[in-house]
């Protein structure tokens, strides 16, 4: 049975740490993650009331806390679910929860600070959008998805972007120096181009210089050859 239940688990040793920016997707894998342990209810439930049991005998009253069965699981899925959440936090984060004992007081104050309504999550994705730039020593096209995965981030926040900003954006300000004549070939283009039609041209341009690259020391080679 332990061996059936570890095979289904999520696997989170390759999750990124919580550190506030990256929120909706650690919390969407450690959700699923509780629901596949059967915990999950730690995050909504208040703890189980403490039944107490007054017995009174004829000189002296007792007062017993009965630690029922309820109460028992309770704490040891808490601590369950408090575990993980801690250990998969930054440093920074983990020393500002670490003395939190309920792990639903941890993940609704989470949700507060960084949940999908937080207008500083919606600042600071813009910004990354803003902010990226793509470089020449990276392959373009694993950038090109970076920048497909900035775009979805910012309408996923509630904001529209049509895809004529969206595509305009990309060709004249993420460009990268060496391809500025590229650019400026797609700047006096008269159709406007999806975004997916700019990724396709992109593409091939990117397959053509490497082709290019690969040959010039073929060139090379073959100049100095009918030189000597």
């Amino acid at each position: 049975m332990v061996t059936t239940l570890n095979k289904t688990l999520p696997d989170l040793s390759k999750l990124k740490p919580l550190d506030g920016n990256n929120y909706k997707c650690w919390s969407q894998k450690h959700f699923i993650f509780f629901e596949h342990l059967e915990v999950d209810y730690i995050l909504f439930n208040e703890p189980p009331v403490v039944v107490v049991v007054v017995v009174i005998y004829s000189s002296n009253v007792n007062t017993t806390v009965v630690e029922d069965a309820a109460k028992k699981k309770f704490e040891k899925d808490n601590k369950t679910v408090g575990g993980h959440l801690l250990n998969h936090m930054t440093n920074p984060l983990f020393d500002l929860f670490i003395n939190y004992k309920s792990a639903k007081v941890i993940w609704d104050n989470l949700e507060k600070k960084y949940g999908a309504n937080n207008m500083g999550k919606k600042k600071y994705v813009v910004e990354k959008w803003i902010k990226f730039q793509i470089v020449d020593d990276k392959p373009i096209m694993e950038q090109i998805h970076e920048y497909e995965n900035l775009t979805v981030d910012v309408l996923n926040e509630g904001m529209e972007m049509c895809e004529i900003l969206q595509v305009n954006v990309l060709c004249l300000e993420k460009f990268p120096p060496s391809w500025s004549d590229y650019r400026n070939q797609l700047k006096h283009k008269k159709k406007n181009l999806t975004l997916q039609e700019l990724i396709s041209q992109m593409r091939t341009e990117e397959a053509n210089r490497l082709k290019d690259e690969e040959s010039e020391p073929l060139k090379d080679k073959m100049k100095s050859f009918s030189l000597s």
